[in-house]
């Protein structure tokens, strides 16, 4: 895939902001995670600050140097993204790199070649991210962009879930946009999240996931024309 300078700049505001349902393209593919231990909102700020960081890079930084800077990523993703970063990361996300390398088949990644999927000139990210619904008491739906492809690039997205604090990930599974609608109307609140007042087009009736810290408030609920 792809990925033009307006995509990126799309893409990040929605790690920053939920999208309008009109916005959605006809079909969206999800990623269904059993958070391992605490919150659903802690786990999708986690899963957003790391996303935020990637693709601010991904407008600044120079992919042929030798070395990103990794300063933006949240120390926990920093230290699991290392050889011997079992010991030293906090409990979810060494259960997290058990899960990803269980379910891959594969060794953990290095922090700079995940960041080098990002490389806006960089093929093998199939995907783009699209949001975060809660679909659960300790469940999430992960849902990106894949451009209506059932099989696409997406082991960097996995290893953020998984070591973010995943108990299992499971697809992805293309669906129709409209499913990703119903469950951003009819998701059950999850305690702890602020909501915004009544009226106007931002208006929702149910909670969403926080945003990454410096991004303008909390992710407000979202955009319904």
């Amino acid at each position: 895939m792809i990925h033009s300078e307006e995509s990126v700049a799309a893409e990040l505001d929605r790690v920053m902001q939920p999208p309008a349902i009109e916005s959605a393209p006809p079909v969206l593919a999800a990623f269904t995670v059993d958070v391992f231990e605490g919150t659903l909102e802690a786990y999708a700020l986690r899963v957003r600050r790391v996303l935020s960081a990637a693709l601010r890079l991904a407008f600044t930084a120079e992919f042929d140097d030798e070395d990103l800077p990794t300063d933006e990523f949240p120390d926990w993703f920093r230290t699991v993204s290392v050889r011997d970063g079992e010991a030293s990361s906090p409990i979810f996300a060494r259960q997290g790199r058990s899960t990803y390398m269980d379910r891959s088949g594969g060794g953990p990644w290095s922090l700079q070649n995940w960041i080098y999927r990002f490389d806006p000139d960089e093929e093998s990210r199939g995907w783009e991210f699209w949001d975060i619904v809660p679909a659960g008491p300790s469940r999430l739906r992960v849902w990106v962009d894949s451009r209506g492809e059932s099989f696409f690039g997406s082991l960097e997205l996995l290893w953020l879930l998984c070591t973010a604090g995943a108990a299992q990930v499971e697809g992805p599974e293309v669906r129709k946009a409209g499913m990703w609608a119903s469950e951003v109307r009819l998701a059950p609140d999850v305690p702890g999240l602020p909501v915004k007042g009544s009226g106007g087009p931002r208006a929702c009736r149910r909670q969403r996931m926080p945003a990454p810290e410096g991004v303008v408030g909390s992710l407000s609920p979202v955009r319904r024309s």
